[in-house]
């Protein structure tokens, strides 16, 4: 496939995908987006460590070959203003593993989120955010040790979909007219209308990929988090779809909390999975109170968007929280954060979001090697003290480092290794 604008590296092959599972060459080409802000900065920070971890850990036998696309700010600059150009995604689609810096999205206004878009266009349907402490990080929490859980949040569904009518438009007033006068509806006038679709087939494959991680973590339990108590309908509906994949899709491995406690007097037999569900509120209480007792979660769009970031700010903030987006086999990592604009190009900002995401990815095409340097070196360089101002000014006796010193700081623990 040819491009316009984007340039594949030489001496890189491309993932495939063979019997339904990836295909890794030794030099993958992988896609990155620089991001706005201050995508720059974090991006080549993250890039080097990554780089550096690959070559550590396999001695120039693998060596990822990087492949720029364009979206964003920067898209608008090569593509004549189209800040979401089709060009890179289909490069997404054709080289399959990408990561990607934040991008600019507008409040109110202007153009639509370019994540949800991303998502939406390359059906990435599940959302991936673990969230673990490391020794070290500043944390609000008494015991944040506790926190070690992933969640996984539908990413393609809900009021996320982007079916909404302005108040005073004709669309909004015919809707109103037909929920009004045929189905029977009370509202005030002149509310904005939006829709929240979740269906069987959004749900059931979300929980099947947080089933089949619980699987191959060997992690305890699934929790599916849900505020069917009011949504009957859609919220209590995932809840129902996503017990129905455990029992017909993974019912040799995984028993309820009911049968738990019904059948088995409360003892988790050995290689069975808990299935348990909890409504949405009450989940935020437990993941301060008791956060030990969840390993994965699996949740509708809106719920999961403000469960990850809540559950990020236990373990030192969305500044260090990782995330990616994945179909069957796209994928797309990315830092979790904003743009922070105020600080673009001051070398200056956290990269661990993005950086942590890139670990993610490494993990994903199966270089754990590489991906665990990463993890073994992180709560060294967080131990020394050595960190970018949102973590120093948290420290007593911190020295304040920018996004490429803290780089550089990673990167000579990972050559020391």
């Amino acid at each position: 496939m040819s491009y316009q604008n984007i340039s594949l590296p030489e001496g890189g092959d491309k993932i495939t995908v063979e019997n339904n599972k990836l295909v890794v060459p030794d030099n993958p080409i992988l896609g990155y987006v620089e991001g706005d802000g201050i995508g720059y900065d974090i991006t080549q920070a993250s890039l080097r460590v990554w780089d550096a971890a690959v070559e550590k850990a396999y001695g120039g036998k693998r060596k990822i070959h990087w492949c720029e696309l364009f979206m964003g700010e920067k898209a608008a600059g090569v593509y004549d203003g189209d800040y979401f150009p089709a060009e890179t995604l289909e490069a997404m689609k054709d080289l399959l593993v990408s990561i990607k810096g934040p991008l600019t999205t507008p409040i109110g206004g202007g153009f639509r989120s370019l994540n949800v878009s991303l998502r939406q266009e390359l059906d990435l349907y599940a959302c991936i955010r673990p969230v673990k402490y490391f020794d070290g990080v500043p944390s609000p929490m008494l015991r944040p040790e506790e926190v070690d859980i992933v969640i996984f949040r539908e990413n393609t569904e809900d009021v996320y979909c982007g079916i909404e009518y302005e108040s005073g438009t004709a669309e909004n007033e015919k809707l109103a007219k037909f929920l009004r006068e045929e189905m029977g509806a009370e509202f005030f006038e002149g509310a904005g209308l939006g829709i929240k679709p979740i269906s069987a087939i959004g749900t059931k494959r979300l929980v099947r990929k947080a089933i089949q991680h619980a699987i191959d973590h060997n992690l305890a339990n699934v929790t599916f988090v849900h505020k069917g108590n009011i949504m009957k309908f859609t919220e209590g509906a995932f809840r129902n779809w996503a017990y129905e994949v455990g029992k017909e899709e993974f019912g040799d491995v995984t028993i309820t909390e009911d049968e738990l406690w019904d059948d088995f007097d409360g003892k988790q037999p050995e290689g069975k999975i808990v299935l348990k569900d909890r409504i949405a509120d009450i989940m935020f209480q437990l993941l301060q109170l008791r956060p030990a007792e969840f390993d994965v979660l699996a949740t509708s769009n809106l719920n999961g968007d403000y469960l990850s970031d809540a559950a990020a700010a236990e373990v030192g903030g969305i500044g260090i929280a990782p995330g990616a987006n994945i179909a069957d086999h796209i994928a797309v990592f990315e830092a979790t954060h904003g743009t922070a604009p105020k600080y673009t190009n001051q070398n200056k900002v956290n990269p661990s979001s993005l950086m942590l995401s890139g670990v993610m990815m490494l993990e994903y095409i199966g270089w754990t090697e590489a991906a665990d340097l990463i993890h073994a070196v992180y709560p060294q360089v967080i131990a020394d003290k050595t960190v970018t101002y949102d973590f120093a000014r948290l420290m007593d006796n911190a020295t304040t480092v920018s996004t490429s010193e803290f780089a550089d700081k990673l990167i000579g623990k990972i050559m020391a290794a």
